[in-house]
């Protein structure tokens, strides 16, 4: 296991080790170095619970990627991840809300923390819509499938999977609860949440369509869609959506864009970890409800992005929520696993 996460190991100790120069140089003292390298530690501790879930869905998609597409969104995708979305994405953001340059919008993060949380966190509705949509319909095409036959919780699976012929379920669905949530909101942040929800669905039907054409004429020529620059692009916006909640849950801790930079930076390094470990090992395939826990957690992540508009739920709690339903799915597989080799062995027996 230790060589799969060699790597993320030294990558924290390097960003260990500038957090505590920073936090040196910005306060003087050892207790100031201390407490940024406490602050990051959190956040790291943060976007790993948060974003289990992100990394199983990750290895699930990449167990059918050919080779060559599996690394490079390992190498590629994963930089995207780490330094695109925990440090480009707030600046625009910034860009956007505040019409500034990127000069400009990186001088107010590090000059004026305050305004610059202040900016940000005046995001949030938008961001939870947005993902809360895109993630809605990935977990939702998950279960409205008429040819999935492996079901962990039979009572609400067989139900789903039977009535997946009906043409756009997935989207009427998130579409009724866009509409639900936005009567819960002021009608400024209502119009606000369900553009951004909108985008959400049209950036996922995007991919999909992106998928259908990549998609191979023969089944001999392999399964490019899942293979190539389809299922990158794919997997790159799930991403996106995964981390909205890790980088707005981190002004909790802070506003400083450079302890939020190494704090989630760790964090998404270990996802990454994880996901090779996944993959490598087979861990998808072995454990047959895995692959069901992280699309039951997507489920739980979105309705929870949605919530999160008009009432807060402790980041904590989000994380928490995701790595039990894994964990429970993990379980059911061992139980499945080990009922199959006495089933095996008794018919042996005879």
């Amino acid at each position: 296991m230790l060589k799969h996460f060699w790597g993320s190991l030294l990558f924290t100790a390097v960003c260990l080790a500038l957090g505590g120069w920073y936090g040196w140089t910005v306060h003087g003292t050892f207790d100031g170095m201390l407490s940024v390298l406490w602050i990051c530690a959190v956040l790291a501790v943060l976007e790993v619970s948060l974003s289990f879930d992100n990394a199983a869905v990750n290895a699930s998609v990449l167990k059918d990627m050919d080779p060559v597409w599996q690394q490079r969104f390992l190498t590629w995708g994963i930089a995207i991840a780490v330094f695109g979305m925990r440090i480009v994405f707030p600046i625009v953001i910034v860009m956007v809300a505040a019409s500034l340059g990127p000069v400009d919008a990186v001088r107010l993060a590090l000059s004026d923390p305050g305004e610059y949380q202040r900016i940000v966190s005046d995001a949030h509705i938008g961001l939870m819509g947005f993902g809360g949509a895109f993630l809605g319909m990935v977990g939702l095409k998950f279960f409205f499938d008429a040819d999935k036959h492996l079901n962990w919780i039979e009572t609400i699976e067989r139900p789903l999977a039977k009535v997946a012929n009906i043409e756009a379920i997935s989207i009427g669905l998130v579409l009724l609860a866009t509409w639900a949530t936005s009567t819960m909101l002021a009608d400024s942040d209502a119009l606000t949440f369900i553009i951004a929800a909108i985008g959400g669905l049209l950036t996922y039907l995007f991919v999909e369509i992106v998928n259908h054409v990549l998609e191979p004429p023969t089944p001999s020529s392999g399964d490019v869609a899942r293979a190539g620059f389809g299922a990158f692009l794919y997997l790159e916006v799930l991403d996106a959506s995964f981390s909205f909640d890790g980088v707005i849950g981190a002004f909790a801790l802070t506003n400083n864009l450079i302890i939020i930079a190494i704090g989630l930076g760790i964090g998404a390094m270990f996802v990454r970890s994880m996901t090779i470990f996944l993959v490598r090992k087979g861990t998808m395939s072995e454990y047959r409800y895995l692959e069901h826990g992280a699309f039951y957690a997507i489920l739980a992540l979105s309705v929870i992005m949605y919530i999160n508009t008009f009432a807060h739920i402790p980041e904590v709690i989000t994380g928490l929520i995701g790595a039990v339903l894994i964990g429970l799915a993990f379980w059911a597989s061992v139980r499945a696993n080990r009922a199959d080799a006495k089933g095996g062995s008794g018919q042996a027996a005879a």
